[in-house]
């Protein structure tokens, strides 16, 4: 990015704290900057439904959960019921442009606050644009580890990082090794070159030493690549047991076309979250997506231990015709926590917002996340986030891990496509 970026960012921002300041009372206006078009527009719509559905909650409430923070609907009450306005940018999945998008919500529309992006290379500029600029940027989903390890002071992560999430992969196949007497004896791996599936693969390497597992491939690709072809024979000539994935909607669903169009059939796919939940997965796929195991962050038969689970997604069902994801139901609670920091702070004032930001703790039972709360350290990253394993099954996805938490047995191996029905 150019040096004149930053410094139109700079001379702005004192003007837009003063306006912001004297519209407090009647509307808080945050930026959202998510893939609203082009490959990640699927998973951009749930995101951008999640966010209209939190804003609702708060400026107009939700008597049906009455336990939920704000579902008495009267906006903000310490800045006197001021009501949260959404302004949505479309990065389109491109770095720069979210860098830009950025700067024109701080400059231009005077946000109090910035939330986003949902691709890990787009959270990562969008938010240096942030901090350049003394605004908080909360990012909701986005799970590449270096993201909290820049010592940025204006950014903030509730999602679990990828480390975590690939430790729980490995963590899965020693327990369930453990509990079913079943190792892959060989395992690759499939993943997106940008930020996030190069960051996933380095700790693949790292963590399959150290869990004695044996990884003889590692294959990456364009994360706009139109074809999967060579990448999907290449896999199926080192003839895994488990595939390690990282996709995002659009490869993900092109992956498995690709698998069964060439007779590709491992034991397990393992997949880390991103595409393989979103809705379209499955709606695109129908029964080809069934026996995928992913990494979750949330997931509706949890209900049976928190009750508001259900409440929330019956009220996003409701609307908008289908259920949460990992994904939307992260950004829904990430929009709740910035209006929570707000609120507490009593004020638009970018330091003040942020300085509630770092005080935020926020119990299990206040989120519909199967979380311990919200809590951040120094860096930025909540503390109290973890992951889940959930497996297709018929349609939908089932808990399988924890194995306290799981709802069904993990069906392993999966079928071979000409043995499904």
């Amino acid at each position: 990015m150019k040096k004149t970026l930053w410094t139109r960012v700079a001379a702005a921002i004192g003007g837009a704290c003063m306006t912001v300041a004297v519209h407090a009372q009647q509307e808080v206006k945050i930026g959202v900057i998510y893939p609203l078009t082009g490959a990640g527009a699927a998973a951009g719509a749930e995101m951008r439904n999640a966010l209209e559905l939190a804003a609702d909650i708060v400026n107009n409430g939700a008597p049906s959960v009455p336990n939920l923070p704000f579902s008495a609907g009267k906006g903000l009450p310490n800045l006197k019921g001021a009501k949260i306005k959404l302004v949505f940018a479309d990065h389109q999945s491109n770095p720069q442009i979210g860098a830009t998008e950025a700067e024109r919500l701080i400059t231009q529309e005077k946000v109090v606050a910035l939330i986003g992006s949902y691709n890990s290379n787009v959270t990562a500029t969008a938010s240096q644009v942030a901090e350049r600029a003394g605004v908080p940027f909360l990012n909701p989903e986005s799970s590449s580890t270096s993201l909290t390890q820049r010592n940025f002071k204006w950014f903030f992560r509730i999602t679990p990082h990828d480390d975590l999430f690939v430790h729980n992969a490995f963590e899965f196949l020693k327990e369930f090794e453990a509990k079913r007497g079943i190792k892959p004896k060989v395992v690759a791996s499939l993943n997106e070159n940008g930020l996030w599936g190069t960051e996933t693969t380095k700790l693949q390497t790292k963590l399959a030493t150290e869990f004695g597992q044996n990884i003889v491939k590692q294959v990456s690709y364009p994360a706009k690549t139109t074809q999967l072809t060579s990448e999907v024979q290449t896999l199926k000539a080192a003839n895994p047991n488990l595939v390690l994935q990282s996709s995002y909607t659009a490869d993900a669903i092109m992956s498995i076309k690709t698998y069964k169009e060439l007779g590709f059939s491992p034991d397990m796919i393992l997949a880390n979250n991103a595409g393989f939940t979103d809705t379209d997965f499955i709606r695109t796929l129908g029964k080809d997506a069934d026996f995928i195991i992913t990494r979750e962050t949330w997931a509706l038969d949890l209900a049976t231990r928190n009750p508001m689970i259900k409440e929330v997604n019956d009220l996003f069902q409701k609307r908008y015709k289908i259920n949460f994801t990992g994904n939307s139901s992260r950004t829904f609670t990430g929009l709740m926590v910035m209006a929570d920091a707000i609120n507490r702070a009593g004020s638009t004032e970018p330091e003040a917002v942020r300085t509630a930001l770092t005080q935020t703790n926020i119990r299990a039972d206040d989120i519909i996340m199967p979380w311990k709360g919200v809590k951040f350290d120094t860096s930025g990253q909540n503390t109290l986030g973890r992951g889940i394993l959930v497996q297709i099954i018929d349609g939908k996805y089932h808990t399988v891990w924890p194995f306290n938490m799981a709802t069904r047995e993990v069906v392993w191996p999966m079928p071979k496509w000409d043995q499904r029905k």
